[in-house]
């Protein structure tokens, strides 16, 4: 569904937006309210690329060893509040891990 909104905020230069929304079978005041949240989207996605930012210099620090547990304790030692799920999921998203060893040991 993001796509349809996406292309509706593309294209309402050109046409009016209850024209799009009718030729897309979508509500207006779903478009408007997706177009409402854009600002905290892209708030959300700053502040997760800083967090990935220093959860990746803890890790470089800790030669790579840290994984979420260290890395959550290391930055709530330092004041920062974050979530352990956050630190999770930034990550994830994002491809910091410990690399695992070849023959299973550490």
């Amino acid at each position: 569904m993001n796509e349809t909104y996406a292309f509706i905020e593309a294209e309402k230069t050109t046409h009016t937006v209850a024209v799009l929304c009718r030729l897309l079978n979508v509500a207006r005041s779903s478009f408007y309210a997706w177009q409402a949240v854009a600002k905290a989207r892209a708030a959300r996605k700053a502040a997760d690329e800083a967090l990935a930012h220093e959860i990746t210099v803890i890790h470089v620090a800790s030669r790579h060893t840290y994984g979420v547990p260290r890395i959550h304790a290391e930055l709530r030692r330092l004041g920062r509040a974050v979530n352990r799920k956050r630190v999770a999921r930034v990550m994830r998203e994002y491809g910091i891990q410990v690399p695992t060893a070849v023959d299973g040991a550490r």
